[in-house]
């Protein structure tokens, strides 16, 4: 740490010493910073916009004010931006702009996972892994701890998951928050380790909060960039950088809609393999990522200057967060250009953002906040960053819910199906959504209004329902059962057939007749009437009957659905339990 605040004090000189000689001197700081840190932060001004969106592809800008750029670059980014004849000022690194007494506590800390814990503070790299583990571990019944890699430097890339049957795939949207992808932009970073704990603390006891916890899984990923934040060191955020360990902005590693694989011409980092990865294995319906350096929510696309097919809707759920914030912050808070709102593109065109990424491979809805226009802010100022924010973290977790939803399945075996929910003469460039092939539950926010809605999956005739009414803050439900190609009224040409079951009803005990000779092995799966997989066994060899007996106990009365499944065929038929054995 010693080390670290002599290294401050002598940039701070020489930041001084430009100021004293000029223009001539800022090469030399420049050199300094990139051998130190890897990276320069430094301003200019340009022509018009469409030298923004050139250079967009050379250096990583942070902030566009009129024609006044501020961008960041590492040693091969800077070098090529000095050949493009630029007049430009070096500034001090946000990561070396605080004294180190200014990001202490006011109060000593409680210990990990406490629900009396005050977040006024940047904690330690390890208090934040103690942190992350203590929720996990003091609320297990609604939260748990997700690994989701590790950086180049061997640091974890941690989110907790919050649910009411934590452990269970459920019928409901799931929800992601992530901060801090830029490493010096870390005011996101604090406040989401605020919201973990508040949500925690209040399951239970506040209305809205158990409400959210019940109908939602929440995942929250406070700190997407740890090599950055603790490149001064494990022990502060001081000296905190934007790129991660390889010098690259990993908000600009991501493949691009427009651009392609490799916008930014780096291979994919560990960081940016390990999220997408992560949105792979997960079916999110709306997400958020943090910065810093403006005060400003930013709605795709960042890419492309045509609106997406939900303008309407970004607009409404950006001026529903900014005027959120508006009523309790004060005046002058996050009031950036259109008073709080802003188009990606029309601000400042990037590519290969993470952003953008979701929205158009995974088709979650995804923002950009820029939460605070100083990046590290004082500890003194967290709390009352809080107060400003939180009421708007909870909207857009609740908007994550409105517009309409339901569940797609198999007309015959009831199976859950992997359908495309398209809007005709509505969706473009993406914005489809697709129900989850594991449950069959979808989630489609969209903005208020009336649409003719087609649900398709291969193999399947495509059903279309006319006129589904969305209203603001509401949902509407749209449950649809798709048909099979093949199938007809002998239940035959697919292979799919109707097998007998005795008793129907039962009490969990019956037998099912197979067809005369049936290949093996044999497997039969047991689906509710949501189309989840409840209970599953396999026969490998023949037993010398025609007859299957099950015995399947702790079923809930009602309906079900039986499938039994061979390499060639599949056979269906309803399942009723009337008592419970």
């Amino acid at each position: 740490m010693k080390r670290l605040t002599l290294l401050a004090f002598f940039f701070l000189f020489l930041f001084g010493y430009i100021n004293l000689q000029g223009q001539h001197t800022n090469i030399l700081v420049a050199d300094s910073l990139l051998k130190s840190r890897g990276e320069v932060f430094f301003k200019f001004k340009v022509g018009s916009q469409q030298e923004v969106n050139i250079l967009t592809r050379i250096i990583s800008i942070d902030r566009v004010d009129g024609l006044e750029v501020f961008a960041y670059a590492n040693a091969s980014q800077f070098s090529e931006f000095r050949h493009q004849g630029y007049a430009y000022e070096i500034l001090t690194p946000p990561g070396l702009l605080l004294p180190e007494k200014d990001l202490l506590p006011g109060i000593e800390q409680q210990h990990p996972g406490n629900t009396t814990t005050i977040w006024n503070f940047y904690p330690s790299y390890n208090q934040y892994v103690s942190y992350m583990v203590g929720f996990a571990q003091n609320h297990s019944e609604i939260c748990k701890l997700d690994t989701i890699g590790t950086t180049i430097d061997n640091r974890l890339l941690l989110a907790v998951r919050i649910s009411k049957n934590i452990n269970l795939e459920e019928t409901e949207p799931q929800f992601f928050y992530t901060s801090s992808i830029h490493g010096d932009e870390i005011t996101g970073y604090v406040l989401m380790l605020h919201l973990i704990d508040y949500l925690l603390s209040n399951y239970g006891i506040d209305p809205r909060i158990t409400n959210l916890i019940n109908t939602t899984e929440i995942v929250i990923n406070p700190l997407a960039n740890p090599d950055g934040t603790y490149h001064g060191g494990n022990n502060s955020v001081s000296g905190a950088v934007r790129y991660n360990a390889n010098y690259v902005d990993l908000n600009r590693n991501y493949p691009d809609p427009k651009v392609g694989a490799h916008p930014d011409g780096n291979q994919w980092q560990t960081e940016t393999n390990a999220f997408m990865t992560y949105a792979y294995n997960n079916h999110f319906t709306m997400s958020a990522n943090f910065h810093g350096g403006s005060e400003v929510f930013n709605y795709p696309w960042d890419t492309w200057s045509k609106n997406t097919a939900d303008y309407q809707w970004w607009q409404f759920v950006g001026r529903e967060w900014a005027d959120t914030v508006h009523k309790y912050a004060v005046p002058g808070y996050f009031t950036y250009l259109n008073d709080g709102i802003t188009n990606g593109n029309a601000w400042y065109e990037i590519n290969g953002g993470r952003q953008d990424y979701m929205n158009y491979w995974h088709k979650c809805r995804e923002v950009t906040v820029e939460i605070s226009e100083t990046k590290i802010l004082p500890t003194s100022e967290l709390l009352s960053f809080w107060d400003y924010n939180y009421h708007s973290f909870l909207n857009f977790i609740e908007e994550s819910h409105y517009g309409f939803s339901g569940i797609v399945t198999d007309s015959v075996t009831g199976q859950p199906l992997k359908a495309k929910v398209f809007i005709p003469m509505f969706d473009i460039d993406s914005s489809e959504v697709f129900s989850r092939e594991t449950n069959g539950y979808y989630m489609r926010p969209i903005y208020e209004g009336n649409y003719d809605v087609s649900f398709s999956d291969s193999g399947y005739v495509t059903k279309y329902v006319k006129n589904v009414q969305v209203s603001k803050w509401s949902s509407t439900t749209v449950n649809v059962q798709l048909r099979p190609l093949s199938y007809t009224s002998d239940n035959l040409g697919r292979g799919i057939g109707t097998i007998h079951i005795c008793p129907n009803p039962n009490d969990g005990d019956f037998f099912i007749d197979l067809p005369k000779n049936v290949n093996y092995p044999v497997t039969f799966q047991l689906y509710s009437c949501m189309g989840k997989l409840i209970y599953q066994t396999t026969w490998k060899f023949q037993s010398g009957s025609d007859k299957l007996q099950l015995s399947i106990h702790g079923l809930t009365p009602g309906i079900y659905t039986a499938k039994v499944s061979t390499e060639n065929s599949v056979y269906a038929n309803k399942l009723v339990i009337q008592s419970v054995k």
